[in-house]
């Protein structure tokens, strides 16, 4: 039987070759890309204080796409309809240039600035009209304000960057 102090001792070579394992191993880790890639599009506004989309282990995660005009201006305020298909040409902007599309999205979620059912509703209509078939699970809330001035609308997504797409 061996003694336990025999199991804590190795050899000068094995205690090398183990170090060597565990820098290589370390190499490895630290040459993984796991960096979170930021996306801004340049047809997005430019005013906004943060990235519009971010790509993470073959995830794609937006930024709650506003209805903001290439200026950064609200359009249309007050119009929950015309707000609503800015956002989600603004949404399909962010998920294109981060590498995926509406068809990718694997979860989203729908603010409306009211607490009218009607406006809700009115508003996912034309949300899912966007997201056709692709019968995409969502949350759909009603809050009391959004960030922008006179904003009513505003999508996030997640989405699963399609494998045969570059990262960007």
């Amino acid at each position: 039987m061996e003694t336990p102090t025999r199991l804590h001792t190795c050899s000068a070579a094995g205690s090398a070759q183990l170090q060597l394992q565990l820098r290589t191993r370390s190499a490895e880790l630290r040459s993984r890309d796991v960096s979170v890639k930021l996306i801004r599009s340049p047809q997005l506004a430019p005013t906004a204080p943060y990235a519009y989309a971010a790509v993470a282990h073959g995830l794609v995660f937006t930024a709650g796409a506003c209805p903001l005009d290439a200026d950064g201006v609200v359009v249309s305020p007050g119009d929950l309809v015309a707000q609503t298909h800015q956002v989600m040409r603004n949404l399909v902007t962010a998920l294109r240039a981060a590498g995926a599309d509406l068809h990718d999205v694997a979860k989203s979620t729908v603010y409306v600035a009211s607490s009218t059912r009607a406006d809700l509703v009115t508003v996912w209509e034309i949300v899912h009209s966007y997201f056709g078939d692709h019968d995409v699970p969502s949350t759909l809330l009603g809050v009391a304000v959004l960030g922008y001035e006179n904003q009513l609308v505003e999508v996030e997504a997640i989405a699963l960057l399609p494998e045969e797409s570059p990262l960007p």
